[in-house]
């Protein structure tokens, strides 16, 4: 690995290979954990009512975070999303897509989506965590 390609995508043979996410990523580098953010915006105040909206403001926040490091969205390797309603999710996977393009770009680490009961923040639909690695120079 160099630091023009500072992770490989893991596709093992005979597997058909994943849509939209990585089946796993091997990285060499300095390693960035963000907690599990959600879509409120800097002042903690929610712009958006809607998954999508809110799922584009945490891609915002990831990206944010990750820029304190000196890390961009290319260096993510895993993102874990929990989401509070699978319905909504499911019916929205073009919008989730398109927001997804256009704050990281066409760069797919490993993923995880989770249903869960509820998020802490009562508001929030969407929480992430994400973990990039900045390669060695």
């Amino acid at each position: 690995m160099t630091a023009l390609t500072p992770h490989m995508f893991l596709q093992p043979d005979g597997w058909v290979p994943a849509k939209g996410y990585a089946n796993g990523v091997l990285a060499e580098g300095r390693m960035v954990f963000t907690g599990g953010l959600v879509g409120w915006n800097a002042e903690q105040k929610w712009d958006h009512e809607d998954m999508v909206g809110q799922f584009r403001q945490t891609l915002e926040n990831i990206v944010a975070v990750l820029a304190e490091a000196g890390a961009r969205p290319e260096h993510l390797v895993r993102l874990t999303w929990y989401i509070t309603d699978k319905q909504e999710y499911l019916a929205n996977l073009r919008g989730f897509g398109a927001a997804y393009r256009e704050v990281i770009g066409r760069h797919f680490p490993a993923m995880a989506v989770v249903q869960v009961v509820a998020l802490m923040e009562d508001e929030a639909k969407v929480e992430i965590e994400a973990t990039a690695v900045i390669p060695h120079d």
